[in-house]
């Protein structure tokens, strides 16, 4: 049943098409997980966000237009008032949360349905869009269902918590209650399943040992001044991604990369295996200059350089098998003649990530997400690399399956002796993996040291607020965190 703020209800398994209509939207209203695919490219967003009220209201276009710059506004689009005639592409993906938001709230919905809002956005939009729901709750007076696998982000907002398994409801208490003492032991598998700032490498090493200020001999990368840049289009001039960055990955190292979306993380791994412009410096890979060097020379470093991505969903080819994905590398670099021939070393690639071998005859969508990260590593480290670039592995996974992934990660590095370039916007991830972190804003090194010395006695202001944004599974602790993560940006704009 659901309840509109007029009093009227609608039954939703029994409802006409037509009593679902005029529902949605005005009584409830959904945030979708991926706003880009929530939102339609080739309209507007001042439109889309119309679209609603001219659907359920006689309004013209003009006081929609005003309307839907009203709301930009409410919900923090700077320059509603150019923006409202922005498409989606042009907005970064917490600014298209925001609109779909602000789709949500136009229409004054009495409840909004939060299906895993913030799962792909980096902790500090990830806080400002819990914020954004925390305003829609108290100002706009909405009933929020929040849906998600973070169990730090139910702590930072949920007043009450029903926790499901398998279709089942396991466990419902008030928020404070359920995290103070859980029943249930999948509740309490949960929350040991979250990763804390504190627990992993920062614990083991010595916190008062200093990371060395130059690269060690045999260093796999060795960045100097590197400048990386996309060019531009139309007569427009390029855009410089990364300034002027120094950094090294050790033999058997990993690195760990972090920052907010934009910050350049991702570019940077990109211009490692030389699929974007290095225009200044020197980014030397494997002994190799990428600097002005040409694809035919990039081909003999491929074979070292595994790459795990951030979505296997969209890196795998649906229309191949798992074994046939797994093999593909060992087939491009003539490692097999065929997937056929390449079978037996992908059941032993299946048998090290702890997938059956069986899986191997399934297609990508018959597999979980966490499965589908399980096979990426497979292909990833298919050819014995010397280097693998994980971008961003966990990011899209429930809490429990992480731990699985970052666990199997560490024995795989643990036992091939890999060196690693770990991308990722999660601290707490990091800290479980990366012997050293470098973080990263607008294109430049704030910080970067061993684990430990950077968790543990952060020097630069950005870095206190990425550890101030990260939720933790204890609603007292996370309102401390969020007065802290506010003073900490009240600090950078001072």
């Amino acid at each position: 049943m659901i309840r509109g703020r007029e009093g009227g209800e609608t039954d939703v398994v029994h409802a006409t098409p037509a009593q679902l209509r005029a529902m949605r939207g005005r009584d409830a209203a959904m945030v979708f997980q991926e706003p880009s695919t929530a939102l339609n490219p080739v309209f507007t967003v001042g439109f889309q966000i119309a679209e609603g009220l001219r659907a359920h209201h006689r309004i013209g276009k003009r006081e929609a237009k005003r309307a839907a710059i009203d709301i930009m506004r409410r919900v923090g689009i700077p320059d509603p008032e150019q923006r409202v005639n922005d498409y989606p592409h042009q907005f970064s993906g917490g600014q298209k949360q925001r609109i779909v938001i602000a789709m949500a709230l136009v229409l004054d919905a009495g409840l909004i349905i939060a299906d895993e809002p913030t799962t792909a956005l980096d902790v500090t939009v990830q806080a400002e869009i819990l914020d954004l729901l925390r305003i829609a709750r108290d100002e706009f007076g909405a009933t929020v269902v929040l849906i998600t696998h973070n169990m730090g982000v139910v702590a930072d907002l949920a007043d009450r918590v029903i926790v499901m398994y398998q279709g089942d409801i396991v466990e419902q208490a008030p928020a404070r209650e359920l995290f103070a003492a859980p029943k249930q032991e999948y509740t309490k598998n949960l929350l040991a399943a979250v990763p804390h700032v504190g627990r992993g490498k920062s614990a083991t090493q010595d916190p008062s040992a200093e990371a060395p200020t130059e690269p060690v001999p045999d260093s796999l990368v060795v960045a100097r001044g590197l400048q990386i840049a996309y060019p531009g289009r139309f007569g427009r001039a390029g855009v410089v991604a990364v300034r002027g960055v120094d950094f090294w990955i050790g033999p058997g190292e990993v690195l760990g990369l972090v920052g907010e979306s934009g910050s350049g993380k991702t570019t940077i791994g990109r211009a490692i295996v030389g699929l974007t412009q290095v225009v200044a410096g020197s980014l030397t890979v494997l002994g190799h200059e990428m600097r002005g060097t040409s694809t035919r020379s990039l081909k003999k470093l491929r074979p070292d350089i595994g790459f795990v991505f951030q979505d296997p969903a969209t890196s795998f080819n649906p229309l191949l098998t798992i074994a046939e994905c797994i093999a593909e590398p060992l087939v491009v670099h003539g490692r097999a003649a065929n997937p056929g021939a390449a079978r037996a070393r992908v059941n032993d690639l299946l048998d090290a990530v702890h997938l059956p071998q069986t899986f191997g005859d399934r297609y990508p969508h018959e597999l979980s997400g966490g499965q589908r990260q399980r096979a990426s590593l497979a292909r990833a480290i298919a050819l014995r690399p010397k280097l693998l670039i994980a971008d961003e592995p966990t990011s899209a996974l429930d809490v429990s399956v992480q731990a699985r992934v970052l666990e199997l990660f560490d024995e795989l590095q643990g036992e091939l002796g890999f060196a690693c370039l770990f991308i990722s916007h999660d601290l707490a991830v990091i800290d479980e993996v990366a012997d050293r972190i470098v973080v990263l804003r607008r294109g430049e090194i704030r910080e970067q040291g061993t684990t430990a010395h950077v968790l543990g006695a952060a020097q630069d202001d950005y870095t206190r607020r990425l550890l101030a944004s990260i939720p933790v599974p204890d609603p007292e602790q996370q309102a401390a965190r969020r007065a802290a993560r506010l003073a900490a940006e009240d600090a950078i704009a001072g």
